[in-house]
C-alpha cells in the first residue's frame, strides 16, 4: 500500500470510531428526548445518515486497498481513492444537516447535498472499477509491460 492510501487508511480509521459514538447519541435520543421520538422524518434521515456514515467509511477503506492496482495516472487515481470518502462526508451531511430542526416536518435545501455524495460516489467507484478491468495489478504480479495494443494510461 502507498504511503498516501496508508495514510488516508489511518484517518479514515481514526474518524471511525466517531459513527458508533453517533449511534450511541441517536439512541439517547431515541430513549431521552420525546421531540426526536415525535419527529419520524428525523429519526428516519438521522438513521439513513448514519448508517451511510458507517457502510461509506468502510467501503472508503476496501477501496484503498485496491488504489495501488488501478492502471490509471495520478490525478484519476488520486479521485479514485478521494471520491468515495468524499462522499461518506457528503451524504450524511445531506440526511443529518436538512433535519437539524426538532420541529422539522420537510428536509431544507441541504439535502441536495445527497444527489452531489450520490454522483461523486458512483464516479469513484466507477473509476476504481475501470482502473481494475484495465489490467494493472496483473501487470504488476508478473513485472511485465503491457504488450502492443494495450490501453494507454488515463488520467
Amino acid at each position: 500500500m502507498s504511503a498516501s492510501a496508508r495514510r488516508l487508511a489511518g484517518i479514515l480509521l481514526v474518524v471511525l470510531p466517531t459513527v458508533a459514538f453517533g449511534g450511541t447519541s441517536i439512541l439517547s435520543l431515541l430513549i431521552s428526548d420525546p421531540a426526536y421520538a415525535a419527529n419520524p422524518l428525523r429519526q428516519d434521515l438521522w438513521r439513513a445518515g448514519h448508517a451511510h456514515a458507517g457502510i461509506l467509511l468502510m467501503l472508503s477503506l476496501i477501496v484503498l486497498l485496491y488504489v495501488d492496482q488501478l492502471a490509471l495516472g495520478p490525478r484519476a487515481r488520486w479521485f479514485a481513492s478521494h471520491a468515495v470518502p468524499l462522499s461518506a462526508i457528503l451524504l450524511p451531511a445531506a440526511f443529518f444537516l436538512s433535519v437539524l430542526s426538532p420541529d422539522a416536518t420537510e428536509p431544507n435545501a441541504l439535502i441536495n447535498l445527497a444527489y452531489v455524495g450520490a454522483v461523486v460516489l458512483a464516479a469513484g467507484l466507477l473509476t476504481v472499477g475501470i482502473g481494475l478491468l484495465r489490467g494493472r495489478g496483473e501487470q504488476a504480479a508478473t513485472g511485465s509491460e503491457p504488450g502492443p495494443g494495450a490501453g494507454s494510461r488515463v488520467g
